[in-house]
């Protein structure tokens, strides 16, 4: 029973998502004192979706994924040279307003490093190499950031930054659930162990859907308050999406990388960091407080997108993974 309802919610995957999107809309609409205690509960839950992520990845197989050059210099080139390039042209559309500048460049500049390994993974795409390549991308982004802000926004506001949540969120979502997921591995030599690794497996789905359900619940009403002037970042984040998904397939198949690297390879182009930049955008300046609003709204826009590519990528990258 246990196992025909996991193949069922596979199955319906995508539909689910979509549910647990319009619950989070509707309970942040309705209920506007539940979005503080949804916005407490994302780091958690994206902890807990990443362990069961991390449970799935083969940590025996971790070193040829990581000595794998032709993907990781692929992932690499693809967002810390195409992706700067691509937000610089697009930022062209709101950079007469440094606020909506400042939150667009902040989560566009930055590659995920949580839940792009699961909507990878959902696609068909390599989680492994994916995570093996995580720790470049965070400390990529760490030293490049700075340098991108200075060189789009200027020497002064770069000064008034603090990035010490980047470290802080590195070691909450991937350190710790990586290292739980090595230690609950470990035990599943056990009879006990092998059953904690199904069940957590298992709860894959609800987890993703409980993900999706309280970012949207918790910046919902923000959003929809300030819609008038967010509006204008809309067309930037769906842009961004739409060249990232073509340069992503293209990078993939002149590198030379197999189909579940190139999906991989598209989903880390596409999705940003938006869940970790936001404290860095938080401790912003009293005059940039409509930029977490202009983060969060690529939240919002990105989910969707990232629903449409779980569909959409195996069709634009056919063919079996490694």
């Amino acid at each position: 029973m246990q196992k025909m309802t996991v193949q069922w919610m596979e199955t319906h995957q995508a539909s689910l998502y979509l549910v647990g999107l319009a619950l989070g809309a509707c309970a942040g609409l309705l209920l506007p004192a539940a979005a503080g205690p949804a916005e407490a509960a994302i780091l958690p839950v994206l902890a807990l979706l990443l362990y069961v992520t991390f449970l799935g990845v083969p940590f025996g197989r971790f070193g040829p994924a990581i000595r794998d050059w032709r993907f990781v210099m692929t992932i690499l080139v693809v967002n810390f040279l195409a992706v700067p390039v691509v937000v610089w042209v697009l930022s062209r559309i709101v950079a007469d307003d440094q606020v909506l500048l400042v939150g667009v460049l902040f989560v566009l500049l930055t590659p995920c490093i949580d839940y792009v390994i699961v909507f990878a993974g959902l696609a068909g795409g390599d989680e492994q190499r994916l995570l093996a390549a995580t720790p470049l991308l965070m400390l990529g982004q760490m030293l490049l950031l700075p340098l991108h802000l200075w060189l789009f926004v200027g020497a002064e506001f770069v000064a008034a930054v603090e990035f010490a949540p980047f470290v802080e969120a590195f070691v909450l979502i991937i350190l710790i659930p990586l290292a739980a997921a090595a230690l609950t591995q470990c035990a599943a030599r056990t009879r006990a162990g092998r059953v904690v690794v199904q069940t957590a497996t298992g709860a894959m789905v609800p987890l993703m859907v409980a993900t999706l359900a309280v970012v949207v619940a918790s910046q919902v009403a923000g959003v929809g308050a300030q819609l008038g002037s967010l509006l204008r970042v809309i067309p930037v984040y769906i842009l961004f999406a739409a060249v990232m998904v073509p340069i992503g397939m293209a990078a993939g198949r002149l590198g030379g990388v197999d189909t579940a690297g190139r999906r991989a390879i598209v989903f880390s182009g596409v999705t940003r960091n938006s869940l970790v930049v936001l404290p860095l955008v938080l401790a912003l300046p009293a005059e940039f407080d409509l930029a977490p609003l202009v983060v969060v709204t690529q939240t919002l826009v990105e989910l969707l997108v990232m629903v449409v590519l779980i569909v959409l990528i195996p069709r634009l990258i056919p063919g079996r993974r490694r």
